[in-house]
């Protein structure tokens, strides 16, 4: 009696309940996608009450489908494909101006029979390089972005150091910048694009299309490792961008017009902006 459950419990297994009838019983393994690679698990015209009735597939499209017989994958020997970890990133390929660096990984198992397929192995990000620049070298330049504040600063620093924003920016030459006064120079761009929320601030006003303003490199904005200038002074005959520090979404592009390094100019003495 016991040998008659058990061979009626194996012919309950075999009608589909118990994980056969599926890829292996069916003798079915196909690339690709293929609708007739298909496993019934009841009759084709019966009213399915159970979802494990649901017909189900032995082809590489049911990974993507989601309807893959449970004994896909071990059946038919699909692989994954495996990576390993990230490496270190590689040095900027440029000494001067903006270029990228590189970080790799390789496959560990190659994917198999449909399995999935392996990720990039390479990636890139942005990266920017001063200290191979020239001191004439006007690479970097185009890349750069102009950071701006308003022209009445210059004044108001000498009288009260609280109002200096650029005290505390990283950017900020750490030497003493009243033994670099005499680097100091004049900027004056034309404009040829600029946001409308740099109108919604009157300090920003001069900034409209084609409009011509001044701006003052001083002492504090003054890097060593931009070989003693401002960020984003531009280069002439190029179009650059420039970004207004305190008002949001104050940018815009300007061309280079002259540069002057008479400090005695009225470009100098009243300049319409500050880099920062």
């Amino acid at each position: 009696m016991l040998r008659y459950w058990l061979c009626f419990a194996s012919a309950v297994c075999l009608a589909g309940h118990c994980g056969a009838n599926y890829c292996r019983d069916a003798n079915l393994c196909c690339p690709g996608r293929d609708s007739s690679c298909v496993v019934q698990k009841a009759h084709q015209n019966a009213i399915i009450e159970d979802l494990t009735d649901k017909p189900c597939y032995c082809d590489h499209a049911c990974l993507k489908l989601g309807d893959c017989c449970p004994d896909f994958r071990e059946t038919c020997g699909v692989i994954d494909c495996v990576v390993s970890g990230w490496g270190a990133w590689s040095n900027c390929d440029t000494v001067c101006g903006s270029g990228s660096m590189v970080r790799s990984r390789r496959v560990v198992q190659a994917p198999a029979h449909g399995g999935r397929h392996c990720p990039s192995l390479v990636q890139r990000r942005a990266c920017q390089e001063h200290h191979g620049c020239s001191a004439d070298s006007n690479v970097p330049l185009r890349d750069e972005t102009a950071m701006l504040l308003p022209g009445a600063l210059s004044v108001s620093r000498h009288s009260n150091e609280t109002v200096d924003i650029r005290k505390n920016l990283r950017l900020r030459n750490p030497d003493d910048p009243e033994s670099n006064s005499h680097r100091e120079y004049c900027v004056q761009f034309e404009v040829k694009k600029v946001s409308k929320a740099c109108h919604s601030d009157s300090d920003y006003k001069p900034l409209r299309e084609g409009n011509t303003v001044c701006v003052l490199c001083e002492s504090a904005a003054l890097r060593r490792d931009l070989k003693w200038r401002c960020a984003g002074h531009g280069v002439a005959g190029h179009v650059t961008r420039f970004y207004a520090l305190v008002v949001p979404h104050c940018h815009g592009k300007w061309l280079r017009a002259d540069h002057n390094p008479d400090k005695r100019s009225d470009c100098c003495m009243n300049p319409d902006f500050i880099f920062v």
